[in-house]
């Protein structure tokens, strides 16, 4: 029994730390995502790998991790709501026995899982994004409890930190959901098709069979790109409506819609909608991949299989 009382707590670090290791593998690809996705002025004329070589320059190599320590601080609940509730929701979905098969309860547990997870820590996405997108010399916040502070302020209480809610929930359900849903699939069919060259068996349960690590790690980079390319104008929109008061149009950016067809009119699809989409491919990869492979490697230490 002792064992089964920790198995939430266990998990929870599991999924915590396979979030943070992957958060900060990646953590100056985001910096820069969030800075093209919006057109910050300083690097809007630059390129993906451009502005990668000109934030150091301008900002120094700490530049890069702007609003990490707000993203540590929010990966951490986040991974781990979402690993857990993925456990709860799937138990719930198969026990209410709705005659649909597995694949599709992986689904429907992924993106509920990862909705829980979003409005959750959402607040301290808002707040992240705020200081990655500031440039050394033009500060507003001063950190992240100032960044708090001046948004609850400022910009209505609570609702404040809600904005962009909307785009992240509605793209955070194919994001979610694909995948899990095609980490699992390549997962059962790789397993079922050739057990002994892609899997092995668990560390401390012989029985299970798991993937290899670089397998995994195949597996969960195929499964975020997939999602990625599907959701990805939502991003753009969400990052817009989060940095609202800091943009010089936000009032043109007050609803999903709006912001899209403005982002389209504006900048049209390569460089509005999917800009920056490059950087995720790169990004997602390993990030994915670290993400996996972490938990599934905190799980055997944990013994959670």
């Amino acid at each position: 029994a002792a064992r089964r009382d920790f198995y939430w707590l266990r998990s929870f670090i599991a999924g915590g730390v396979a979030g943070c290791c992957a958060k900060t593998t990646t953590a100056p690809l985001d910096r820069v995502k969030i800075l093209l996705q919006a057109h910050n002025h300083h690097y809007k004329h630059l390129g993906v790998f451009s502005t990668l070589c000109a934030v150091p320059k301008k900002e120094g190599y700490l530049g890069l991790y702007k609003g990490n320590g707000a993203m540590m601080i929010r990966i951490f609940p986040y991974g781990a709501i979402q690993f857990m509730a993925f456990d709860q929701y799937k138990k719930v979905v198969i026990k209410k026995q709705l005659g649909i098969s597995g694949h599709v309860h992986r689904l429907m547990a992924g993106s509920m899982a990862g909705i829980t997870a979003v409005i959750c820590t959402y607040p301290l996405d808002m707040v992240r994004v705020r200081l990655a997108f500031q440039v050394k010399g033009e500060h507003k916040y001063m950190g992240i409890i100032h960044a708090f502070k001046m948004i609850y302020t400022k910009e209505g209480g609570f609702s404040g930190f809600y904005r962009g809610l909307m785009p992240t929930v509605v793209g955070m359900a194919p994001y979610a959901g694909f995948s899990f849903f095609t980490f699992g699939t390549l997962k059962s069919i790789g397993l079922a098709q050739a057990p002994n060259l892609l899997g092995r068996p668990s560390l401390d349960n012989p029985d299970v069979l798991v993937l290899k690590t670089h397998v995994n790690l195949l597996c969960g980079g195929i499964a975020g790109a997939i999602a990625q390319t599907i959701s990805y104008p939502l991003d753009v929109t969400r990052r817009r409506m989060q940095l609202g008061a800091v943009l010089p149009d936000s009032e043109k950016c007050l609803t999903m819609v709006q912001t899209l067809k403005y982002v389209y009119q504006q900048h049209g699809i390569r460089r509005g909608l999917y800009r920056g989409l490059s950087l995720n491919y790169i990004r997602c990869i390993p990030s994915q991949a670290v993400a996996f492979t972490t938990y599934e490697l905190m799980k055997q230490f944990l013994h959670l299989n």
